[in-house]
């Protein structure tokens, strides 16, 4: 697969989805050469900056426990993915269409990618940048879930059901996402 079929993944449903089906890449290889590398991303980025930044990134942020922190954050998001393909299968199963374990874990794998990256732009000490790359990955992740989902079943789904399914899997990704990110502040 090249980086112009990946770069198509969020922005439709033929471009690059087949490709990565046909592949039939197992869970356990999803897990160890896409989620496990990626997810270390954001923690590593987040104690660079924690332990960089300080205070002058945002009031109260250099004194958090960031070898702590980033442990948990790291762990959270492969208990995530492990959730999210289950959540996946569950819910488009449960809207009377098909989809195979594979699938819904390549799709668990491949949604949060966006956000995986956006944690780079720790790397400018600017909290405005952080934002807005967030916000850019968080509507990138969802339209990676909308795509992947249209493309992944197995019987094609019309566009309210698409809508239906990807909006559940969205609403449930955000909240765990917002829930990493709750633990981080918390501590």
């Amino acid at each position: 697969m090249n980086v112009s079929n990946l770069l198509k993944l969020p922005f439709s449903s033929n471009g690059g989805w087949a490709e990565l089906q046909d592949r039939q890449i197992s869970i356990p290889v999803l897990a160890w050469f896409v989620v496990v590398p990626m997810s270390l991303i954001p923690p590593v980025m987040l104690y660079y900056a924690g332990t960089h930044y300080g205070n002058d990134f945002i009031a109260g942020f250099g004194d958090k426990e960031w070898r702590f922190i980033t442990t948990i954050l790291f762990l959270a998001e492969l208990l995530t993915f492990f959730v999210m393909g289950w959540l996946i299968h569950s819910v488009v199963e449960g809207h009377k269409l098909e989809i195979s374990y594979n699938d819904a874990y390549l799709l668990a794998a491949i949604a949060p990618l966006p956000l995986w990256l956006s944690s780079l732009a720790l790397l400018v000490p600017v909290v405005m940048v952080s934002v807005l790359a967030v916000l850019v990955a968080m509507a990138l992740s969802c339209t990676l879930v909308y795509q992947g989902m249209r493309s992944l079943c197995h019987r094609s789904p019309g566009d309210v059901i698409s809508m239906s399914v990807a909006y559940t899997v969205m609403a449930a990704s955000l909240l765990a996402w917002g829930v990493l990110m709750a633990l981080v502040w918390a501590y």
